[in-house]
């Protein structure tokens, strides 16, 4: 009988001391009262501390504790090899008063912040100039920040933001992620990855500890 288990990358636990495959990985077999056991099985205890922790489960840590259970069963692995579980002791509550105050003043950086580059950005390229330029070439007669101009742009430049970032009103107009999205999907898989390796090498340091001391 084959098992198939597909790891997270990551996965966060609180106000619990053990790691059960469930937590780290999703499981697939062909009876359903052995998925149901599997998933409660311990692949790890947590060490209680106050402070928040992180934990790596390999997949072969999976595949031991399935295997040890169930010894004539075959575990496939079709996810990751290492998974990052994020611990801490106590569930963080975010406080809605304290929520909305972060989101408000993210929101204020962000406006201010591009409307800043905006404006430094048609000052750099002298927009206005362009624009006078513009209105004397189209009606050839000159005029100082012509409107006929300005306004379509800047309702241009309105639509184009809505546009790259696919979203109005709270609500996206496609399903295609936004660039945002992607930029924030790369950089959790970077850290990710990051911390993987870090957790790797330092199990590894703490597992050579011992023969260093013997010899």
């Amino acid at each position: 009988m084959d098992i198939y288990i597909k790891p997270k990358k990551k996965a966060t636990l609180s106000e619990r001391n053990i790691i059960n495959v469930q937590d780290v990985a999703d499981v697939v077999c062909a009876e359903a009262h052995v998925v149901k056991k599997i998933n409660t099985l311990v692949v790890r205890d947590i060490i209680n501390d106050e402070n928040k922790k992180n934990y790596l489960v390999s997949v072969t840590d999976i595949i031991q504790t399935i295997m040890r259970k169930y010894p004539d069963y075959t575990v496939n692995n079709v996810g990751e090899t290492d998974t990052w579980v994020q611990y801490s002791v106590k569930k963080t509550r975010d406080l809605s008063v304290w929520k909305w105050t972060k989101i408000a003043f993210v929101c204020v950086v962000l406006l201010v912040g591009s409307s800043t580059a905006i404006m430094a950005f048609h000052t750099d390229a002298q927009i206005p100039g362009v624009f006078d330029n513009y209105f004397r070439l189209l009606t050839g007669r000159a005029e100082a920040n012509p409107r006929i101009i300005t306004i379509p742009y800047a309702i241009g430049l309105a639509v184009g933001i809505i546009a790259f970032y696919n979203h109005f009103m709270g609500k996206k107009i496609t399903d295609d992620p936004t660039p945002v999205e992607v930029e924030m999907e790369l950089y959790e898989t970077h850290v990710t990855q990051t911390m993987v390796d870090l957790m790797e090498i330092r199990e590894k340091k703490i597992g050579k500890l011992p023969q260093d001391d013997k010899q």
